[in-house]
């Protein structure tokens, strides 16, 4: 493709019973359904096949432990759902009274304004979630106003989520675990100090570091749906994503794992990093939809918001070999096409291609 050139998603629509002969065909005679299709791609043609969901089938968790999930938002919620069906006893911490039906009981931890759960609403618990961000005041906030109390308690797991954005820019080059951390000053090297916060706290601790997070009511639809997506293309510019419900899956796989199995780092990210303007593109397609027109980078700079500028201002692909090679998670969705459909299938009245 030329460096300017920008090719949208065909415009064929694929629907459910094509698809699933497709699957059937790549399986086969050993060739991707689609033109092009990455192995990635066949495992999640297979995975639709054989209809398994990643986050009941093959983790099998011991039931015996009580999970504090602090901050229970996107993803700390579904985690803790999924936890409640793997046996857990699950207490979720929110600055304020959840919304629906939860798990088990909650707590009220805010950071700003100093409330924190007391001893005895944290007893017996054996495994620990924290999905809170830095909040600008140096350090962690978690660790700032529980790490006392987190420390006298009988942990047997801790995990923290992080981001890839510790690795900085690496112009599209592929990064692991093992890649250095050159975070840029701002939110990504606020979380590099986090992390190392926590890596400092003695507790037996996991980070997972994620790239763009999507998943249901996190995806192009909504904006290509409200006429507010911008088509914006950077030449070579790539991103690598995870749904929601792969977090939650490497999660309890991790748990799954013999304690001396579980990595200190590691990175939870899908198998095709992918430009903003290829996924857009296809989300269009899913929705039969027009494209908002083309906006060439270089041209509106400028224009950005200084948050939205530094998310441009780095390119890089995230490995997820330790996940998936050497720890044996499968991908849920191992791109987001897999991802997107899903979403798009699920959410209420909607037409998939």
């Amino acid at each position: 493709m030329a460096a300017e050139a920008f090719i949208p998603w065909p415009g064929s629509r694929i629907g459910a019973e094509r698809l699933d002969w497709q699957v059937r065909q790549a399986r086969a005679d050993g060739r991707p359904a689609w033109g092009g299709a990455t192995r990635g791609e066949r495992s999640a043609m297979e995975t639709m096949e054989s209809d398994t969901d990643v986050l009941t089938a093959g983790s099998p968790v011991n039931p015996v432990g009580r999970l504090l999930v602090v901050g229970a938002g996107y993803t700390g919620r579904r985690l803790a759902a999924a936890a409640a069906r793997q046996g857990f006893e699950v207490v979720q911490t929110s600055r304020r009274p959840p919304s629906g039906a939860t798990p088990g009981p909650w707590l009220r931890f805010d950071t700003q304004g100093g409330v924190i759960p007391e001893p005895a609403d944290l007893q017996r618990i054996t495994h620990l979630f924290v999905s809170v961000p830095p909040d600008g005041q140096g350090g962690d906030p978690v660790l700032r106003l529980l790490e006392s109390r987190l420390g006298a308690l009988p942990l047997v797991w801790a995990g923290y989520l992080s981001t890839t954005g510790v690795y900085g820019d690496t112009a599209g080059a592929w990064v692991d675990e093992s890649a250095p951390t050159p975070a840029r000053p701002g939110r990504s090297q606020a979380r590099l100090e986090a992390e190392q916060a926590w890596l400092a706290s003695g507790l037996p601790l996991q980070i997972f570091r994620l790239p763009a997070i999507y998943g249901p009511g996190r995806t192009p639809f909504e904006a290509l749906r409200s006429g507010t997506s911008r088509l914006i293309h950077k030449p070579g510019q790539v991103f690598s994503r995870v749904h929601v419900d792969d977090i939650v899956g490497a999660v309890l796989h991790c748990l799954a794992l013999p304690a001396e199995r579980r990595p200190t780092l590691l990175n939870v990210a899908d198998d095709e990093p992918s430009s903003s303007s290829e996924t857009l593109a296809y989300a269009a397609h899913l929705l039969g939809c027009p494209l908002p027109p083309l906006e060439r980078f270089s041209s509106i700079e400028a224009s950005l918001s200084p948050m939205a500028r530094s998310f441009w201002q780095e390119n890089r692909r995230v490995s997820n070999r330790r996940l998936c090679r050497e720890l044996g998670y499968r991908l849920r969705y191992p791109s987001y096409r897999e991802g997107y459909r899903d979403c798009l299938s699920s959410s209420k009245g909607e037409p998939l291609g």
